[in-house]
């Protein structure tokens, strides 16, 4: 396999302000940046996930647009498929890589939270005064919260049991620094 340096391009990951020397592949300096797109995921400098949580939030807008004419109150679907078509079509959107982006900060989670609750509501056609908690529980559907520390706990469970000791070591917290203070996604305690 080779490596194209046109298309290459190199981040540094840290919270410093600093960055790594130029790099350079097969004698081509690659150009620096703040943030890359790499299988999906949008992976800035800091590994904070706002970016990808925003470009998630800007593709969910987008295919929900192209999907009113099925999820508006004239449609003649059923609420249940109107929820199917949301979890079928929409919600894999946001649960790609979940189990990465997860651990990032509670305003980030609460803009995939809006957008769930916001489409929730109107293919039940709730009125303002409905809880998002009561319309999550009529409809069945977890909440983004609920959604992560069930992936997470799945991801771990295929961790624990994988055949190669490397990948086994991934979720080995006894030797790790912690510079930041976020945690890992089993770890945090969550507010329902």
């Amino acid at each position: 396999m080779k490596v194209n340096e046109t298309k290459s391009v190199h981040v540094t990951f840290t919270t410093r302000p600093d960055t790594c020397p130029p790099v350079a592949l097969n004698n081509v300096f690659l150009p620096q940046s703040n943030e890359v797109k790499y299988l999906g995921m949008h992976l800035d400098r800091r590994l904070t996930w706002r970016s990808h949580v925003w470009n998630k939030r800007l593709s969910l807008n987008l295919k929900y647009r192209q999907l009113y004419w099925l999820l508006n109150r004239k449609s003649k679907l059923t609420i249940r498929n109107k929820l199917l078509v949301y979890k079928v079509i929409l919600k894999p959107v946001w649960t790609y890589g979940i189990q990465l982006w997860g651990t990032t900060s509670d305003s980030n989670i609460d803009v995939i939270q809006r957008f769930q609750s916001k489409v929730i509501r109107h293919i039940l056609e709730a009125p303002w005064y409905v809880t998002n908690g009561l319309l999550h529980q009529d409809s069945y559907t977890p909440t983004v919260r609920e959604e992560i520390t069930r992936f997470s706990t799945k991801y771990q469970a295929k961790l624990d049991s994988h055949p190669n000791h490397l990948a086994m070591t991934l979720m080995d917290n006894s030797n790790a620094v912690f510079r930041l203070k976020r945690h890992s996604v089993l770890d945090l305690p969550y507010r329902f």
